[in-house]
This record gives structure tokens, C-alpha cells and sequence, in this order.
């Protein structure tokens, strides 16, 4: 029986819950905005122009490769195109992924393994005549290449680039899709587009004679 009315109160009344409030993070500097180390940065930039390189060296020698007439077989030059293209996948991706911070592990792997490509291209190049570019020196030849996988080694293996790592991909800031925001000017965009590709349709057509017509067209009259 209550005696007072406070005890009324209590009795009566729904007792009281603390709901405790929620825990706000607020982002350090550390965390809200992370520098890129200048190794990370000089690392990736090594790995990206690499690929580049490599893309441009296969370009411009597989015309003549392909047209020599001392050239490989057929199954022999797929595979090394396979090959090549699987270096260039590999060297790019493993030097954004240390710029993103996601792991340094394929970079410091397609390194070690260029490592053992290029000696093994040196022994060879020692046992046979193999024409170098230029008609540089072997052994200078060998030293220049074998500067790329040391110095990515040596920029990956950095204290700097392992702190980089260490502490995690970089968080992203989530934009808004810029097609979404800007809906009318991403419709008028494309309709400029479209009409100017229909201008020069109409405007330009195909020459039906002489000798800036197609094949088919030419040889039709």
C-alpha cells in the first residue's frame, strides 16, 4: 500500500529505462585525411609506366615478329603474348593496389619474379648471340633492367610504405552519382551527340566514286 505520493507514482507510473546514447565517431586527422607517402606514390608510378612500357615494346614489335620470316610458331607466339599481357595486368594492378593501401604482397611478388626473369634472360643472352637495341653491352644492359624490380623493392620495402599498408585501405567519400544530380544537362549532353553524329551523316556522306570510295562501293561500278 503506498504510503505517500511519491509511492503512488512509483507504482502506477512505467518505470523509467536509460536508453544509453549512441557513440559518436569523430574521425582524427590521422584518419580523415592520410598523405600519400612519396615512396607509396613513386612505387605505383614505377609499376603503372612499367605496364605502359610494356604494352608500347609489344605494340610496335609484334608487326615484325609477325611478319619475320624466321618467326615462331604460331602456338609459341600466343603464349607469350599471354604471357606478356598477364605481366602488364599484373604490374599495373599490384602498383594500385599499394597506392590504395590494399596490400604490398603482388607488388614485392611480380618484383621477385622479374628478378628471376631478367637473370635468366642474362644467362641466355651470354650463351647466345642475342642483338641488343643499340648494340649496348650485356652486362649494361642487364644493370639497366635490373634497376626497375631493385628500385620497386626498395620503395615497397620501405618503413614508410609498410606504415601505409599497415594501416588499411584508404577510406573512401561517398559522391553523389553526377548523372543523378545533373539529370538535364547529361540528357542535353547527349542529345548534342546525337545530332551532331547525325549532322555529319547527312552532311558528309560516303563518296560513291573515285578513289576516296569504299572497296565495295567502288567496285560495284
Amino acid at each position: 500500500m503506498a504510503i505517500s505520493v511519491l509511492d503512488v507514482r512509483d507504482t502506477f507510473a512505467a518505470p523509467h529505462v536509460l536508453v544509453p546514447a549512441r557513440a559518436t565517431v569523430t574521425a582524427t586527422p590521422e584518419t580523415a585525411s592520410r598523405r600519400l607517402p612519396v615512396t607509396v606514390a613513386s612505387a605505383g608510378l614505377v609499376g603503372v609506366l612499367e605496364a605502359v612500357g610494356l604494352m608500347s615494346f609489344a605494340m610496335t614489335s609484334l608487326d615484325g615478329l609477325l611478319s619475320s620470316p624466321t618467326r615462331p610458331a604460331g602456338w609459341i607466339i600466343a603464349a607469350g603474348l599471354l604471357m606478356l599481357a598477364g605481366w602488364i595486368v599484373l604490374a599495373a594492378g599490384s602498383g594500385a593496389a599499394l597506392i590504395d593501401g590494399a596490400g604490398r604482397k603482388l607488388f614485392l611478388g611480380v618484383a621477385y619474379a622479374e628478378l628471376v626473369l631478367v637473370a635468366m634472360l642474362l644467362v641466355i643472352a651470354t650463351a647466345l648471340p642475342v642483338p641488343t637495341p643499340g648494340r649496348i653491352p650485356v652486362p649494361l644492359l642487364g644493370l639497366m633492367v635490373l634497376a626497375v624490380p631493385v628500385g620497386k623493392l626498395l620503395l615497397a620495402n620501405a618503413p614508410s610504405a609498410q606504415r601505409w599498408v599497415a594501416a588499411g585501405p584508404r577510406m573512401r567519400v561517398p559522391r553523389a552519382d553526377p548523372v543523378q544530380a545533373h539529370r538535364l544537362l547529361a540528357t542535353l549532353t547527349l542529345g548534342v551527340i546525337g545530332l551532331s553524329l547525325t549532322a555529319i551523316a547527312v552532311l558528309a556522306p560516303v563518296p560513291a566514286h573515285g578513289p576516296n570510295a569504299p572497296a565495295s562501293v567502288y567496285s560495284q561500278h
